[in-house]
């Protein structure tokens, strides 16, 4: 099964277990259904907690600007591999067979006695909206995520200043804190409140440029947070109706995504085209075909 079955797969799930608006569900108590979808997401929270501290002691004393990525507008900080190193060091230490994929330390092997590992991967961004953070916006987040070759089990996303705590497994109720969420039922994109992002190259933001003064016409209004993961969660609990953005990384959306799905929401794949790098796409299905025709789908 691909991964983006797996996502329509539990979205279709999503809709039929708890509805699809926050409004209509219900507190649920931890789902032990799947004890191993239970225990990685017990260990997502683990490392994310431990990213989260890293990142609040440093927060507003970390300088702007240090070294770059993909360009200079692309920073990355202490801030980032420090808690890059403390999620590290959790995997390492409850789950040494499996596989890291992160967006600072790239990717690493586990070290399963057989030579072959487990058959997971953890893909970890450790500070999703470093910008933001760098400058001391409170808008910033951990994202964590492990997947099998049919695509993510378990997801959680951390806001660390105000503690919110998103998290969805495979064949579970997604939730905030401890409250199942549901995504938007909006039919009208007219109506609808988008939520988009940009990349960090010169043209690739003129193209997307040229694609948002399509889209504002057509929709309620347009929100840019500077931070996939906590945006997709944004949509995944109702504070938007849609999301896409081009340029992502799979370490921006591999939790948000699967807390989207879960949620009751249709992810899409936006591929390569036009000057324009691969993104996703997040809506409520009544609007999905729409907004992703719109957007060049």
């Amino acid at each position: 099964m691909t991964r983006r079955a797996v996502y329509a797969r539990a979205a279709a799930r999503a809709r039929g277990s708890h509805g699809s608006r926050p409004d209509r569900v219900q507190p649920v108590e931890v789902d032990r259904s799947n004890p191993l979808e239970q225990d990685l997401l017990a260990v997502a929270r683990a490392a994310a907690h431990a990213a989260g501290d890293e990142l609040l002691a440093r927060f507003r004393h970390e300088p702007v600007g240090l070294r770059s990525k993909s360009s200079p507008t692309d920073p990355v900080s202490a801030a980032d591999l420090a808690a890059e190193e403390a999620i590290r060091a959790v995997l390492g230490r409850e789950r040494p067979a499996d596989a890291i994929l992160g967006e600072e330390g790239g990717a690493s092997k586990g070290d399963g006695v057989d030579g072959t590992g487990s058959g997971l991967r953890w893909i970890v961004d450790p500070l999703d909206g470093t910008v933001n953070y760098l400058y001391g916006i409170p808008q910033f987040a951990v994202s964590i995520a492990c997947e099998d070759e049919a695509g993510p089990l378990a997801g959680l996303v951390l806001d660390p200043v105000s503690g919110e705590t998103f998290a969805a497994t495979r064949s579970g109720t997604p939730t905030l804190g401890h409250e199942p969420i549901a995504g938007s039922e909006c039919d009208d994109l007219s109506r609808a409140l988008v939520g988009t992002g940009f990349g960090y190259e010169a043209a690739v933001r003129a193209r997307q440029a040229e694609v948002l003064a399509g889209v504002l016409p057509r929709v309620r209004d347009v929100r840019r947070a500077g931070a996939a993961a906590r945006v997709l969660c944004a949509c995944a609990c109702g504070r938007l109706d849609a999301f896409y953005e081009r340029g992502l990384k799979a370490w921006d959306w591999a939790a948000g995504g699967l807390v989207c799905a879960r949620a009751g929401l249709a992810v899409r794949q936006l591929e390569e085209r036009d000057g324009l790098p691969a993104g996703l796409l997040v809506a409520p299905p009544a609007l999905v075909d729409e907004l992703f025709d719109l957007v060049g789908g």
